[in-house]
């Protein structure tokens, strides 16, 4: 009986020096090189969400390139060489006297990063839910949605502050901008295009296929928010039941902070605070709101 007793002793007293009795089998060297190959992407996944989508872009270099050379310098003769030989000069506003192309250069700036934003945050988001659902691909790793959102957040900017940097030179090249504190419109700028870019990006999440919203969207919102923005004008020139579209508008709040710091722009200091907080404000909306979307959709 003794030596029957033994071997179940000894047996349990050796399975509970390996994990026998908590009932889990030793961990083996694949499992353990799954998590270790698990860690990074949990850890850092937005940046491995972002390379995947600037390498995507890749496909399209050349009209990047193309765009972001040749319109500053179409936009920016077109308006300095011919359409400011129409304008009266005095048109900064609060007494500053400057020429149109110096008053319009920081809403150029401002709509090219609004342009860049709406690019790459509209249908690209679609048919990665969609069309070539790379988004769930992504998901059944260890990213998640929210880095998801995040990583392509990054890689918007990898392409919008470039952009922006070249367009700024041709400013300064056209003589646009007279004030040292110049450079930081293309903060304000690329303020102006993520905080369009984040609540697109939400919107567009949600969207379970493309009947036509997101042309809807370009053509009954973006379009007007450019005309209606202060862009080519002041935004005092409009009649007052129009002036609002401008106030709830980024771009000219956007475009109002490049002008302050690419020329000097007076303007009541409770102002410039006001157009900072008004992009800050769309931006934190839109890109909370497209992390719960994305979390909603993908972990269905």
């Amino acid at each position: 009986m003794s030596d029957s007793g033994s071997p179940r002793g000894s047996a349990g007293g050796t399975g509970s020096g390996t994990g026998s009795a908590s009932g889990a089998a030793p961990m083996s060297e694949m499992a353990r090189a799954a998590i270790a190959a698990g860690t990074l992407p949990r850890r850092w996944g937005a940046l491995y969400v972002a390379e995947h989508r600037t390498r995507s872009m890749g496909a399209y270099t050349g009209t990047i390139i193309a765009t972001g050379i040749g319109n500053p310098v179409v936009y920016l003769f077109a308006l300095g060489v011919g359409l400011a030989t129409l304008v009266d000069a005095d048109v900064g506003g609060a007494g500053a006297d400057v020429s149109y192309l110096t008053f319009v250069a920081p809403a150029l700036l401002a709509s090219a990063a609004v342009t860049i934003a709406t690019e790459e945050f509209s249908y690209p988001i679609l048919g990665a839910f969609k069309w070539n659902p790379t988004f769930f691909a992504i998901n059944a790793s260890p990213i998640s949605p929210r880095q998801i959102v995040d990583g392509q957040i990054l890689s918007v900017l990898v392409r919008m502050v470039p952009s922006c940097i070249v367009y700024f030179l041709f400013m300064l090249v056209f003589g646009a901008v007279p004030s040292p504190l110049g450079w930081l419109s293309i903060i304000a700028a690329v303020a102006t295009g993520m905080a369009v870019g984040a609540v697109l990006m939400a919107y567009v999440s949600t969207l379970q296929t493309d009947s036509g919203q997101i042309a809807l969207l370009m053509r009954f919102g973006l379009t007007p928010m450019f005309l209606f923005s202060g862009t080519f004008f002041p935004l005092s020139q409009l009649p007052g039941y129009l002036q609002w579209i401008g106030w709830i508008s980024p771009l000219w709040h956007g475009t109002e902070l490049g002008r302050v710091f690419s020329y000097g722009a007076a303007e009541p200091i409770w102002l410039t605070v006001t157009h900072v907080l008004h992009l800050a404000a769309w931006l934190v909306f839109g890109w909370l709101a497209s992390r719960r979307v994305a979390a909603r959709r993908l972990n269905r």
